[in-house]
């Protein structure tokens, strides 16, 4: 069964309110077009690098505005709802970076965690340090839709090829990535990472993203993406501001991918060895 889905771009603010009213206006044009699932970037709620002003209109699940938003859109258009990815504060005092995606009732089918924390530094002068306020998630799932078998990561778990192999291998036949990728690293990396995801799995990948210069001063990369098995992709958006892209997904082309090369069967279980290189005063033997 083929669908129509949208990957929706923002530039979110550190106020989770207005991003809601943002999110909402989008998701409509989205629906208008036919969409029966949306997805919005990572960090949909809320950008803030001030973690003290972050943690003061931080709100639990049951509480948080963009949770209670999505599951309303959700249900209002009859549509699969897949906020990717908000700031929800934890009883521990930390914070989860987790997706959620809503059923047409506006239920939650499925939460997702992010797993891979972004501690970096970059060659501009960037740091980030995810895991000080953020608590990583340790479980991976694949969601059997009605249109699709889905599985989910955000934004720096893109870099980790094992966890899209899983999915895959578990039946995965679309992924989904919201990202709030920086500048820098996606002009290096962006496009390329997703397309390797679709083609060494064979599957659709979905990645809506935070695009341009934000109130918290950062500036996120943008050019949210709709890639096919074969990685062709299928739509895109610009480097700045807000934008709905949209694009057919046929699962039977996953299939298709998967016979003409089926790297997901052809895989084998191998060791790996670690020896010695050259010695002083010869090779070793």
């Amino acid at each position: 069964m083929s669908f129509k889905a949208a990957a929706i771009q923002m530039c979110s603010g550190v106020d989770p309110v207005k991003n809601a009213a943002v999110m909402a206006r989008l998701v409509r044009e989205a629906a208008a077009q036919g969409a029966s699932y949306v997805q919005t970037p990572e960090m949909t709620g809320m950008l803030q690098r001030d973690r003290v002003a972050a943690r003061a209109v931080l709100a639990d699940e049951a509480n948080d505005v963009i949770v209670k938003t999505g599951s309303e859109l959700a249900r209002e258009f009859g549509i699969h709802m897949h906020v990717g990815s908000t700031a929800i504060a934890l009883s521990d005092g930390k914070i989860a970076n987790r997706g959620f995606l809503f059923g047409p009732d506006g239920r939650i089918l499925n939460r997702y965690d992010k797993i891979h924390m972004f501690d970096v530094d970059l060659d501009n002068g960037e740091s980030w340090r995810e895991s000080a306020a953020y608590t990583a998630g340790s479980e991976a799932r694949v969601l059997s839709l009605p249109f699709a078998e889905m599985g989910f990561a955000i934004c720096y778990d893109v870099r980790f090829p094992a966890l899209f192999r899983a999915q895959a291998v578990a039946g995965a036949e679309v992924m989904t990535v919201p990202a709030a990728f920086t500048r820098q690293t996606g002009e290096a990396h962006w496009e390329i990472l997703l397309r390797a995801r679709a083609i060494e799995n064979g599957v659709f990948v979905i990645a809506a993203a935070q695009a341009g210069r934000h109130e918290d001063g950062r500036e996120t990369f943008g050019h949210s993406m709709i890639i096919d098995p074969w990685g062709t992709v299928l739509a895109s958006a610009g480097a700045t501001g807000e934008a709905v892209i949209l694009a057919e997904i046929d699962p039977g082309a996953v299939k298709a991918a998967h016979d003409k090369i089926p790297n997901l069967r052809n895989g084998r279980e191998f060791s790996v060895e670690r020896i010695a290189g050259a010695v002083a005063g010869g090779v070793a033997a």
